[in-house]
């Protein structure tokens, strides 16, 4: 337990230090391709823009980093006290303040939210907003004073020591053995901490001697994570070996790491290959003197290619540097992925464990899972999306917005191309062919894939899933039937009559239960006794209820058999329990109870009935409150 508890702690650290340095990684995009533009050694070298390149990596990033340390721990004020003590320790330091600014940034966000909580009710009114200023401003100029006096001075000598420490490492040639702690700490999510925080600085230390600094390359290094993903690609298994290629195309050419992480959290052992790639990586780079002149963000090919130094020697060493990496942890990976006994690997399940370790959604999730997404809350738009965005998809949008229109929904419906597509889209629909472009550009979005834009149920299927959430389970059990009776369904359709699949005798008015399963079994002995079902489908309907909860919304549950029970059903029909005083269905409280027996589809169009029925609580409560079957049943038969 005191282990799980240690892992925890780190692996939260760890995501605190990086949600301080990811929302400012374009920032130190735009310093690294101003230095390689402009410095001497540059590209293009310009001596009045290169004087950008100090004060961006002297006072931008440490303040940003501050900024939004302190926004983390207290919002924006917070974020605002945090900047302004960041500027004590920069300029009580020599170096650029990225471990500094990781420091006092949370440390003012703190100081100013336990003030707010020590004021809180106790300012009169009218003068809040006095308060606030002047608090904000005493307690940073505080913070700034005592960082410039103490913390400055202190990061300063720790960061002289770590430089002393590396150049040691490099002098008797351990460096290599720093993979040890930084490939294990990139899957906690200490990676951007390490690099920003302590690589980097010191990093720009030793550039300022010697032009370049291996230790941009420490962390960023895409190798060991290439090596993984290319071994997968080869001998993996299912879902994992189909997602490897775009994973390491994001990985290597995009520079984003954490999509490698749920491999190696598939096969733990592999944690060996990439400490193995990365020791092997920094021998070579420091064995052939690699380095780059400014931090690689993020650790693509693209970006390293564009801060390495423009010498032929520097493109070498870094290119060799990564490819030793890829081959040496590609090859342990392989052993281990080609000599290990388990089966195929579950890689969604890996994926939400990162995420879990993570302490949030990630990024590049749906670059390597089939999730559809989850349905959003309080839908404000769906979008069609195809390859340009004029034809099929403003079709598709125009059926679609006369069904909302038509179901008095507040919903826009709207179509564009696929590149167009906005970060906070919603529900997107797209043909099957183009779904995995429109995953790969809004990830988080709920993706409903469709045949033809012009006929879809899955148009009529969302709209009831909007109306009627839960829904979405009761559309799975007429899929499932109409599939099961395509052949006999016409012909049945017309010897099946509404009045024999819903009678009067079948519905149960006023009924009190103990618990869900005594009123499943209730509604499974009606359909028995009315010739609908064998009397194995009771038990049926008790274990379809324990895979999965057939409660549906708005007090409404509709018992049913399992996909093997179907054999036990004889002939299409319903039950109706009314539950006045409601009955617990795993912590909801339900007063319809529909059993169902399904067969060749003759039941669909009355279950539809049911559905659009249900979708609305004002029906319900006239059908809870009934005081004839046939009530009930005219209630159901007008939707």
């Amino acid at each position: 337990m005191a282990q799980s508890n240690i892992k925890v702690a780190v692996q939260k650290f760890g995501n605190f230090l990086s949600s301080m340095v990811m929302p400012n990684i374009s920032a130190f995009i735009a310093w690294g391709l101003i230095t390689a533009l402009f410095i001497p050694t540059g590209f293009i070298p310009n001596e009045s823009l290169a004087k950008m390149v100090s004060p961006m990596v002297t006072y931008l990033l440490p303040i940003l980093i501050g900024y939004s340390g302190g926004k983390l721990v207290h919002d924006q004020r917070g974020a605002v006290v945090g900047a302004i003590a960041t500027m004590g320790v920069i300029a009580g330091a020599d170096i650029p303040m990225f471990l500094g600014a990781m420091v006092i940034g949370p440390l003012g966000g703190w100081v100013i939210k336990k003030f707010d909580q020590m004021i809180e009710g106790k300012v009169r009114a009218g003068f809040e907003m006095l308060v606030n200023n002047f608090s904000a401003g005493i307690l940073g100029a505080i913070l700034a004073i005592l960082a410039f006096l103490g913390v400055g001075p202190v990061i300063d000598a720790f960061t002289g020591w770590l430089v002393a420490g590396v150049d040691w490492l490099v002098g008797t040639g351990l460096l290599p053995l720093t993979s040890i702690l930084i490939e294990p700490a990139k899957v906690l999510f200490l990676n951007n901490a390490i690099n920003h925080g302590v690589l980097s600085p010191i990093g720009v230390e030793q550039v300022k001697e010697t032009g370049q600094s291996i230790l941009f390359l420490l962390e960023a290094n895409p190798g060991p994570g290439i090596g993984v993903l290319l071994a997968y690609m080869f001998f993996g298994k299912g879902a994992a070996k189909k997602s490897a290629p775009g994973a390491g195309i994001i990985h290597f050419f995009g520079g984003i790491h954490e999509i490698y992480f749920p491999y190696i959290l598939m096969r733990p052992m592999l944690f060996l290959a990439v400490i193995l790639g990365g020791m092997s990586g920094v021998f070579t780079l420091v064995l052939l003197g690699g380095g780059l002149f400014a931090p690689s963000s993020p650790g693509s090919i693209l970006a390293i290619t564009a801060v390495t130094p423009h010498h032929a020697g520097a493109y070498i060493a870094n290119f060799a540097g990564v490819i030793v990496a890829a081959a040496v942890s590609f090859i342990v990976s392989a052993f281990i992925l080609k000599t290990g006994k388990q089966g195929e690997e579950d890689i969604e399940a890996a994926t939400k464990k990162m995420q879990e370790m993570k302490g949030k959604k990630s990024s590049v999730a749906g670059a390597i899972t089939a999730d559809q997404g989850a349905m959003p809350d309080n839908v404000s738009k769906i979008i069609f999306a195809c390859d340009a965005g004029m034809g099929s998809s403003a079709m598709g949008a125009s059926l679609l917005r006369k069904k909302v229109k038509e179901a008095g929904m507040d919903i826009s419906v709207t179509n564009m191309a696929i590149s167009n597509l906005p970060g906070d889209a919603q529900i997107v629909i797209t043909q099957e062919e183009l779904t995995p472009r429109a995953k790969n550009k809004v990830p988080n979005a709920y993706h409903i894939s469709v045949d033809n834009f012009l006929s879809s149920p899955e148009y009529d299927k969302l709209i009831s899933e909007l109306k009627f959430p839960a829904n979405s389970q009761l559309h799975e059990i007429v899929e499932d039937a109409d599939d099961n009776g395509t052949e006999n369904h016409e012909q049945d359709k017309e010897t099946a009559h509404e009045d024999d699949l819903l009678r009067p005798e079948n519905v149960f008015l006023n009924k009190e239960f103990t618990n869900k399963d005594e009123a499943i079994r209730f509604a499974g002995r009606a359909l028995v006794d009315a010739g609908y079902v064998e009397e194995s489908y009771i038990e049926a309907m008790i274990e379809r209820d324990n895979m999965t909860s057939t409660y549906m919304g708005n007090d409404v549950a509709i018992p049913h058999g399992t996909e093997e029970a179907k054999k036990a059903v004889i002939k299409s029909g319903f039950t109706v329990l009314q539950v006045p005083n409601g009955v617990d269905f795993d912590g909801q409280k339900v007063r319809l109870i529909f059993g169902i027996a399904g067969k060749d589809g003759t039941h669909l169009e009355i279950l539809s009935g049911i559905a659009v029925t249900c979708s609305e609580m004002e029906n319900i409560e006239k059908m809870a409150g009934a005081k004839t079957a046939q009530e009930i049943i005219d209630i159901i038969g007008k939707k």
